[in-house]
């Protein structure tokens, strides 16, 4: 209830005396009007419907008595009582409505919004002629509209939004029922059919929103003034219109993930008000036009998941001091030349995405004056030379993905002034040297990814002041020395390879209890997960939200499963017990390496999905039981040393091939007699659908497999001394 307050200035003394019978007659007139008695036939009508909906949080506990302004989430008028608006957001009701319910004919405001109703929409809200809102969002309605809605003659607003099973066609009177209707909000439903030709002439629509449905035909052109339209996730088709019936009303413009074809009309560039235009995710082709350059208004432009060509636009929006782009993505599209001087003026530029284009050239020195920038992906493109050190100038750096272009030289110490810096991934390019010790700066580090470049050096504890690591791979360069004592002890750690590089020494006896992940705690659990054993490429998906007219929300979502490889190294000497009793680790690799010694049992590894303990020097019996295992999926145990009887009820019969190149091994055959596995698995094919490399080099293979297993095998595979001379042939 909105309360006015005088403020009345007395100069004599006389009309001071005044003052205070004055405020208290005041107030008093306040709380009387504050007092509201519910009308007594809305009151029986709320009772029964609080009688038949399950509260469980008891949210309308406080619907009792006749004072309305007690009533959690009702509004009555101050002088009949008559409820005029209910407002019952995010209560956790449940249930279905009696027709009682539509009796409060004075009901102007009905939100329902993020609650659990079911059923069909009540055909009596059709009674509820003086409604002017109508939010039913995010409940779990269904079927279809019910004709009645269209009685609803003074509506401004209706909102359905997020109710997935409602849906079927859009019903033709949903254009003209009422001529008041400003917002219309069907998104995230299940609509489908074709766009009413009567909703592209109402003249009172302000705000259209049919995302996330089923909706197909042409993407047709509006004749009213529209401020925002959201027609995103559906199945349209033809080309990008102009509407010019809102050249100076549109503001937000959402049309991705459609299959609109052809190139961008320069007229959309005319949209003076538009700060926000989304058309990714469709068949966009043709080189963006020079003419086609936004006003300082537009905030988001998102053109990714096209099929744009040419050289990227040396202008695309106008910019001031105080407004200008603050998110470009022009990724996954055609883009060829430079990178052009013209981006770097986008002074207000908060994220930047060029990823999976064609572009060459160097990383413009210039970049570092776009001082606001939270992310940089200019990864898989053709990219040559260093990265630029002015590039520190982006101090609020969140993400600086340069992955799969060209680019040498080494990482600069100054990079540490990137402080906030969370992910890093500078992975396949050609850099070298090593990683320098001022890294130790980057303390909020989470996501790591150095691996195919031709680094060099040892790990330096520069590395242990990320404190937040949850991925790190170093995979496919030159790295040497030992294991630190450190390696296994960050408590966020889900993804650790080191593979295929040139580390000696023992596996330290770490703490290995520290990890989150690694021991199935906290909820590093919840992570997404790939439902298959992929592992050596990390798919980071960073993402930008827009939480108000000028401030984005910088998100990542970690695709990997929770594992440790360091396969393809030179490490020797035994496996540390506290590696496999490890519950929550998914992927263990150790394989091409000269450990040695027995296996730990791997009764404890509930999580494993994938292990490969091949071609090493490990010994004596094969590891206990594993038929509890229920996720393992892969496994590799072949060229070892291996010896003893392998019992047909421990699982192991599962995996096929998987104990290859152990000449002493046998597997208990169905008849009661022992088998040995004299079919071979390629020597490198660790995983399926996945083929690395191994460090034994064609014709030590096809030796191998024309002579003895106990000649051959034996001799190369289980003298340390042989197996060395081998492995010096790693490319």
């Amino acid at each position: 209830m909105e309360k006015k307050w005088v403020l009345v200035h007395f100069t004599s003394g006389a009309q001071k005396l005044h003052v205070v019978p004055l405020m208290f007659v005041m107030l008093l007139c306040s709380m009387v009007s504050e007092s509201v008695d519910i009308d007594p036939d809305d009151k029986t009508s709320l009772l029964l419907f609080k009688s038949r909906v399950q509260d469980p949080n008891r949210s309308l506990s406080t619907w009792v008595g006749s004072n309305c302004t007690n009533w959690t989430g009702v509004t009555c008028e101050n002088q009949t009582g008559r409820v005029v608006s209910i407002n019952l957001t995010n209560m956790n009701l449940s249930g279905q409505f009696l027709p009682n319910f539509c009796k409060l004919q004075f009901l102007e405001r009905l939100v329902l919004s993020r609650n659990n109703f079911t059923g069909s929409v009540p055909l009596c809200f059709g009674n509820l002629q003086n409604l002017k809102t109508l939010n039913l969002s995010q409940n779990r309605f269904q079927g279809v509209l019910p004709d009645s809605l269209m009685r609803l003659t003074q509506l401004t607003e209706l909102v359905l939004n997020g109710n997935k099973d409602l849906g079927g066609l859009i019903p033709s009177w949903i254009g003209n029922f009422s001529t008041k209707l400003e917002k219309l909000d069907l998104g995230f439903n299940s609509f489908r059919g074709e766009i009413p030709q009567k909703l592209l002439y109402l003249e009172s629509l302000k705000h259209l929103d049919l995302g996330n449905n089923d909706i197909s035909g042409s993407l047709p052109d509006f004749q009213q003034s529209l401020v925002s339209l959201n027609l995103e996730s559906n199945q349209l088709s033809g080309t990008l219109p102009c509407f010019s019936a809102s050249a100076q009303s549109l503001s937000v413009l959402k049309l991705a993930n459609n299959s609109v074809v052809g190139g961008i009309p320069t007229c959309i560039a005319s949209l003076a008000a538009l700060n926000h235009l989304n058309l990714s995710f469709n068949h966009l082709t043709y080189k963006i036009p020079p003419r086609l350059v936004f006003s300082e208004k537009l905030f988001i432009l998102d053109l990714s998941n096209n099929d744009l060509s040419g050289p990227l636009p040396s202008k695309i929006a106008v910019t001031t001091e105080k407004s200008g782009l603050l998110l470009l993505d022009l990724s996954h599209n055609r883009f060829s030349g430079e990178i052009p001087l013209k981006i770097t003026e986008l002074k207000s530029l908060q994220a930047l995405f060029l990823s999976h284009n064609l572009l060459v050239g160097e990383i413009p020195a210039r970049i570092g004056n776009l001082t606001y920038l939270q992310v940089i992906d200019l990864s898989h493109n053709s990219l040559s030379g260093p990265i630029p050190l002015n590039i520190v100038g982006c101090f609020q750096l969140l993400a600086l993905k340069l992955n799969d272009n060209n680019l040498s030289g080494e990482i600069q110490p100054e990079l540490d002034a990137l402080s906030s810096l969370k992910i890093l991934d500078i992975s396949n390019n050609k850099i070298s040297g090593e990683i320098p010790l001022t890294l130790a700066g980057c303390k909020s580090l989470e996501i790591v990814d150095f691996s195919s470049n031709n680094l060099s050096g040892s790990l330096n504890d520069a590395i242990t002041k990320w404190a937040n690591l949850r991925y790190i791979s170093l995979a496919r360069n030159n790295f040497n020395g030992g294991l630190p004592s450190w390696l296994f002890t960050f408590e966020t750690i889900q993804m650790m390879d080191l593979s295929r590089n040139k580390f000696s020494g023992f596996i330290p006896e770490s703490n290995f209890n520290i990890s989150l992940a690694f021991n199935n705690r906290g909820d590093i659990g919840k992570i997404h997960r790939e439902p298959t054993v992929t592992v050596r490429d990390l798919d980071t998906k960073v993402s930008i939200f827009v939480t108000g007219s000028s401030e984005l929300r910088f998100s990542y979502a970690l695709s990997s499963m929770v594992g440790i490889d360091i396969s393809s190294n030179m490490l020797r000497g035994k496996v540390p017990a506290g590696l496999f009793g490890l519950e929550g680790l998914e992927y263990l690799n150790l394989s091409y390496n000269f450990l040695s010694g027995q296996v730990p049992s791997l009764e404890k590894m509930k999580s494993l999905k994938a292990l490969d303990l091949s071609h090493n020097s490990l010994s004596g019996q094969i590891p206990g039981n594993i038929s509890s295992l229920h996720d393992l999926n892969s496994l590799n145990l072949s060229y070892n040393c291996f010896s003893g009887v392998v019992p047909k009820k421990q699982g192991y019969w599962r995996f096929p091939g998987a104990f290859a190149g152990n000449p002493d091994l046998c597997l208990e055959a169905s008849g009661g007699g022992c088998n040995k596995e004299g079919h071979p698995v390629a020597p490198g094919k660790a995983f399926e659908g996945e083929t690395v490399k191994g460090p034994i080099s064609v014709w030590v293979y096809c030796l191998s497999t024309f002579v003895s297993f106990y000649s051959g095998v034996v001799a190369l595979f289980c003298s340390p001394r042989a197996r060395n001379y081998i492995l010096q042939t790693k490319v």
